[in-house]
């Protein structure tokens, strides 16, 4: 998604498809959780996800939370 495009916003949760340096919508929502703490992310505030892992995070520190686990495992 860039900053251009604007999506009516239906309540709930959307699903998203994480791209490098973007992200595409593939199911209309207005949020998304953070794998790490499940905290809802509103998709205009989302910022960190991997795409690897096809993941949202709530911030840095969720990043580094997932980092640490997958290479302690």
């Amino acid at each position: 998604m860039n900053r251009f495009e604007r999506f009516s916003e239906p309540h709930g949760e959307a699903e998203v498809r994480y791209l490098d340096g973007e992200f595409r919508i593939l199911r209309p929502g207005s949020f998304v959780r953070c794998a790490v703490t499940g905290q809802t992310i509103p998709l205009d505030e989302l910022r960190y996800w991997s795409v690897d892992l096809q993941e949202a995070y709530l911030d840095p520190e969720a990043v580094l939370t997932r980092v640490r686990e997958r290479s302690a495992g």
